[in-house]
């Protein structure tokens, strides 16, 4: 088996990382950088986005419990980004083309993408349960992308300096003792004010029901009801920033169908 390439960051505090948030925010983007984004939902909160050649997976996972009837994300990229070490959400072993990951929280610049991982607890305890959780913010293809991982805890004041206003927030939704419930999720994007959500984290036909502790999506659509939502016919789409809204938040809602085993 492959070596992981695993990646830390050395003295990368809370200061440095918001160092390097308020200066990417203010950098012009570059004629490549709004070339578009391909966005690949795989399951839970599994994406494949690409760009430009350049492609980032988001917590690949085992098949169990919530994930047991999604075919696992053995897909290729050139970089992996995990929000935590569970095995819903970080199940990075054995990916094709020994790619790099990311896992901590701190500030990364690879292949001229800044990204900076924002550590929030993994549940409503402080982390004393499932310790911390990794918010990623990244810009790709000229979208600022925020994925929240399996983020249990309101966004504190800090965070929302770190995190600005993302064009695609990708926030879980489906409860349990790890993650945002469908209240919790809506709180979420008050404060952050995306031009565009997908929702992440809740129970799908391929959960096992007897180890899911997941709600459906039904409970979330239910509170944004009245707001843009709209389902995909499939599971993936193609984002440019000149076409995302300049006022209001899209919610987009992939397919599983064609992730079931």
């Amino acid at each position: 088996m492959k070596r992981r390439k695993f990646i830390r960051t050395a003295g990368a505090g809370l200061l440095a990382v918001a160092g390097v948030q308020i200066g990417d925010r203010l950098r012009p983007a570059t004629a490549q950088a709004s070339s578009g984004l391909q966005v690949e939902w795989l399951g839970h909160s599994a994406f494949l986005f690409s760009a430009n050649g350049f492609r980032i997976l988001a917590n690949p996972f085992r098949a169990i419990g919530c994930t047991k009837g999604f075919r696992l994300p053995k897909v290729q990229a050139d970089l992996v980004l995990i929000s935590s070490q569970l095995w819903d959400e970080g199940a990075a072993e054995n990916l094709p083309g020994n790619p790099r990951i990311l896992f901590e929280p701190g500030s990364y610049d690879i292949g001229g993408i800044q990204f900076q991982g924002i550590s929030a607890p993994h549940d409503r305890l402080g982390g004393r349960r499932f310790g911390q959780n990794v918010v990623w913010r990244w810009s790709q293809g000229g979208i600022r992308i925020v994925h929240m991982g399996g983020a249990a805890s309101p966004i504190t004041e800090e965070q929302k300096i770190l995190l600005g206003s993302p064009d695609l927030a990708l926030i879980p939704v489906g409860g349990g003792p790890k993650n945002y419930d469908a209240a919790e999720a809506k709180a979420a994007m008050a404060i952050l004010n995306p031009r565009m959500v997908v929702p992440t984290q809740y129970a799908t036909p391929a959960a096992d029901r007897g180890n899911c502790d997941l709600q459906t999506l039904q409970p979330f659509l239910d509170l944004v009801e009245g707001m843009n939502v709209q389902r995909i016919n499939g599971n993936s789409l193609s984002l440019r920033a000149n076409n995302l809204p300049a006022e209001g938040t899209l919610i987009r809602i992939f397919s599983e169908q064609g992730l079931l085993v």
